[in-house]
């Protein structure tokens, strides 16, 4: 497909005002035309600063042959059923993480994409972030030699409402899926054991919820290196995202981003600014850049940096982190999906 794209975003939350923004203002390559969420207000106070069409039925945006593009980025449970409704209208798709909490619905989106020929694009953001992506090539050209050691620190400053967390599908499922991807991104290694320990330490009402707050995940992979997670609802300092792999021959370690580099040393002491608060500022870049390389595929005819593949395994290795913590022993991944080794 040559030429520019035309491009729809499906919900108007958070996320998709993140996606419809850049794709109005900062992709080269597509075209913004249209936003539709079930909430027609939502969708069209988004449209009108965009200055776009909105509707309150995705179906219509499946119908529409002008459009090229869908970015689904409406609830979890509306993931699965959307990319099975694209891909038979023949759209290219990309998708909000997780596909689906369940593997039997997200083999069947994944059925109806490859039976459709089109491309799937799953919204892992965090693989485009410039300093992880250093550390992926120093890891892949061999600069730090064979990995050992994977550790990623993943703390929010703070927790989401009891509402969400009721939706969410738990702490593993909604938080620690992207250090799962970034686990398997980092190392270029598939992970063959997961072992998880978890409580809550921060708020009683994620308990009551009954979900947990604070964790800690460790990893083994099919060439033997491993892994370390650690997950915070709760970081009174920002938003606080780190990671280091250690190798045979040295390590890559990747550290906070602020908002600025000024560092004020006095007689007082040495003061930096704090990390960036949360998610939508540490990785402002990192969506124009995912966005860019999912229109760049389509635009291109090339595979997609993100595959359905890619989106499917975080979900197998939190679902094996569950029952992990459930059960308080290590869960082979072949555990969860026969399909693995």
């Amino acid at each position: 497909m040559t030429g520019v794209i035309n491009v729809a975003v499906i919900g108007a939350g958070r996320i998709g005002q993140i996606h419809a923004t850049n794709l109005a203002r900062h992709i080269a390559g597509a075209r913004l035309v249209a936003i539709a969420d079930m909430r027609l207000a939502a969708a069209t106070d988004l449209a009108r600063r965009l200055n776009v069409r909105a509707v309150d039925d995705h179906r219509a945006l499946f119908t529409d042959a002008s459009v090229d593009a869908v970015i689904i980025c409406s609830s979890t449970d509306t993931h699965a059923p959307f990319i099975a409704e694209a891909a038979m209208s023949g759209k290219q798709i990309f998708c909000e993480k997780p596909i689906d909490h369940d593997l039997q619905r997200i083999d069947a989106a994944l059925d109806a994409v490859n039976r459709a020929g089109v491309m799937l694009q799953v919204g892992f953001n965090r693989r485009f972030d410039p300093g992880f992506r250093a550390a992926r090539e120093a890891v892949a050209v061999g600069t730090i030699g064979t990995p050992h050691l994977v550790r990623i620190t993943s703390r929010d400053p703070a927790p989401p409402p009891i509402d969400y967390i009721k939706v969410s599908g738990g702490l593993f499922l909604d938080m620690t899926i992207h250090d799962f991807d970034m686990a398997r991104f980092l190392l270029g290694d598939e992970v063959v054991e997961v072992y998880a320990v978890g409580g809550v330490l921060i708020d009683d009402a994620i308990g009551a919820a009954g979900d947990i707050d604070t964790a800690v995940v460790t990893l083994r992979f099919a060439g033997g290196a491993f892994g370390v997670i650690d997950n915070s609802r709760r970081a009174v300092y920002g938003y606080d995202q780190r990671v280091e792999v250690s190798g045979a021959a040295g390590a890559v370690m990747v550290g906070n981003r602020a908002p600025h580099t000024a560092v004020v040393s006095t007689v007082d002491g040495v003061h930096a600014p704090k990390p960036f608060h949360f998610f939508t500022e540490r990785y402002a870049e990192a969506y124009v850049a995912e966005m860019q390389a999912f229109v760049d595929a389509v635009r291109g005819g090339r595979e997609v940096p993100v595959s359905g593949a890619d989106g499917r395994a975080p979900v197998v290795l939190a679902l094996a982190a569950q029952r992990s913590l459930a059960e308080g022993r290590p869960v082979r991944i072949a555990e969860i999906d026969s399909g693995s080794s």
